[in-house]
Formats: C-alpha cells, structure tokens, sequence
C-alpha cells in the first residue's frame, strides 16, 4: 500500500510540474545542447519548495528534464541540476544545497549537503592572449560516480569515483578515485582500502 501511494504521489507531482518541465523539453529539442537558459530558471524554481512536497516535486521536475532520473530517489532542499545531461541513478540521495553538474549518479549513492559536482576539470582554459576562457558547453564532461558511494558534506568533485568508495567531508577530487577506499584532504589522498574492513 505504501509503494502505491508513493507512485501516486510521484505521478501526481510529475503532473504539477508539467508548466515547467514543458518550456524545458522544447528548449532541448530546438536548441538541443547549445543553451539551457530556460532550464536554469526552472531549477532554481525547484531548488526552493521546502518539506516532502519540495522533494517529490524535484524528483519529478528532474524525471522529466534530465537525461535520466530515477522516481526512487531524494533531491534535497536548495539543490539543483546546473545540466540536463545528468543521470539520477536508483535510491540516490542528494543533501540540501548541493549542485550537481554534468553528471552520472550510480545506485545508492549518498551525496552530503553543498557538495559541488563540476563538469569536468576542463571547462574553462587559457586562451592564446592569458585570459580565461567563457564557458562553453563543447568542454563538458560527465563526472561519474559509481554505485554505493558516500560523499561527505562539503566535498568537490571534478573526478570519476569508483563503486562503493567514500570521499571525506570538503575533500577535493581532482584525480579518478579507485573502487573500495576512502579518500579525504585537498587534494584528496588515500586513507583506507574498505574492501580489507569488510
């Protein structure tokens, strides 16, 4: 009974959210991936509906938006997508004022409040004449992190992480976090093989 009133919520919000979500798909499907301009206005909107309502109603913003997101997951106050091509993966959870860019999210994964998930480490360069570049969406890359992964409060993340490791409260990762450890610092260092705990 539990599940079926969850899915009827879930159904419900995704209708909510249809004012929405509908001026973001056509902006996809005629501009494809050269500007979000509108999906930036609309999770901003999202990001600011508090309690339960909020987080059935982000989840089902972003069913509709993203590239993928799954109806079994929680998206917590304050936070949002900066980019639709993320993928939510199964029984993700996503703290409050967290901001995810482009993204692959595996099952499981617990991401702590203000984590900052970035596009890649190359999104902005030194052009010929020593000046930083503008942000173009040709240096998106899509940061994965595995299933079952814990990240703590705080931590930025530029790097893949792999299956089941967990990234330390205000770590930085700069470099691809291998399966099974815990790494924590700036930069992050290696602290702990978990497979060898278990």
């Amino acid at each position: 009974m539990k599940q079926i009133i969850k899915h009827l919520l879930n159904l419900i919000s995704q209708f909510l959210v249809l004012p929405l979500a509908i001026p973001c798909k056509l902006e996809e499907i005629i501009f494809s991936k050269n500007t979000e301009l509108i999906f930036h206005i609309c999770t901003h909107i999202m990001a600011l509906f508090p309690g339960l309502p909020g987080a059935f109603l982000r989840r089902g913003f972003y069913s509709l938006t993203l590239d993928e997101c799954s109806l079994h997951c929680h998206i917590g106050f304050g936070s949002l997508f900066s980019h639709r091509c993320t993928s939510v993966g199964k029984h993700v959870y996503i703290g409050s004022y967290s901001i995810i860019g482009s993204a692959k999210l595996g099952e499981h994964c617990l991401i702590g409040s203000r984590v900052s998930i970035l596009s890649g480490k190359a999104l902005h360069v030194l052009d010929d004449d020593g000046t930083w570049t503008p942000y173009s969406a040709e240096r998106l890359s899509q940061v994965k992190l595995e299933k079952n992964i814990w990240v703590g409060e705080g931590a930025i993340i530029a790097a893949d992480v792999g299956e089941g490791s967990m990234v330390g409260a205000g770590a930085v990762i700069t470099t691809n976090v291998k399966p099974h450890i815990i790494v924590t610092g700036n930069p992050a260092r290696f602290v702990t093989n978990l497979e060898n705990n278990a």
